[in-house]
C-alpha cells in the first residue's frame, strides 16, 4: 500500500507541476493531498490524516471555487499558461536560494544533530497533542491560529476581487 501511495504522490505531483491547465493542476494536487492523508492513515496517525483531509483537501476545494468564481467558464476551459523561459530561470534561482537558506538555517540550529539523537524512541501521542495545541514556547496553537486568520483574509480578498471584476463588466 505504501508503494502504491508513493507512486500516486510522485506521479500526481509531477503532473501538477508540469501541466499547463489550472484545473488539471489543482486536481492533481488534490490527489497528492489525499495520498499523503492515506500515508498518515497507514501509519495509524488518524489525527494527522483527518487534519490533512479537512484542512488541505478543503483548501483545494476553496481553490476550485475561487478559480470558477474569478474566471468565466470559457476562459477556465481554454486557460493555458504559457511558459516563459526568463521566468522559469528566475523562479529556479529563487527556489535554489530558498532551499540553501533553509539548509543553512537548519545546520546552524543543529536540527539534524538533534533529530538523529532520537534513537527509535517513540513519542507518545499525548506529547504530540500537547505540543500541537499548547500555547507555551515551542508549541503550535498560536501559529495555527495566525494561519487560520491569514486564510480567512485570503478568502475575503478573493471575494472582494471577484466582486470587483463583476462590477467592471
Amino acid at each position: 500500500m505504501f508503494a502504491i501511495l508513493a507512486c500516486v504522490i510522485i506521479a500526481a505531483a509531477i503532473f501538477s507541476v508540469f501541466t499547463k491547465r489550472i484545473m488539471r493542476s489543482v486536481t492533481a494536487l488534490l490527489f497528492v493531498l489525499f495520498s499523503v492523508a492515506g500515508m498518515y492513515f497507514l501509519l495509524d496517525y488518524t489525527y494527522l490524516g483527518t487534519a490533512q483531509l479537512s484542512i488541505y483537501a478543503g483548501g483545494m476545494t476553496m481553490i476550485y471555487i475561487f478559480a470558477i468564481q474569478l474566471m468565466s467558464k470559457r476562459t477556465l476551459q481554454g486557460f493555458v499558461e504559457s511558459i516563459n523561459s526568463k521566468r522559469l530561470v528566475m523562479g529556479s534561482i529563487i527556489a535554489l536560494v530558498g532551499c540553501i537558506t533553509v539548509i543553512v538555517a537548519q545546520l546552524k540550529s543543529r536540527f539534524f544533530e538533534q533529530f538523529c539523537k532520537i534513537e527509535d524512541a517513540e513519542i507518545p501521542m499525548e506529547t504530540i497533542g500537547d505540543t500541537m495545541m499548547g500555547s507555551e514556547k515551542y508549541q503550535y496553537v498560536l501559529p495555527f491560529e495566525f494561519i487560520s486568520l491569514f486564510l480567512l483574509a485570503c478568502i475575503i480578498g478573493g471575494l472582494v476581487v471577484s466582486r470587483n471584476q463583476k462590477e467592471d463588466k
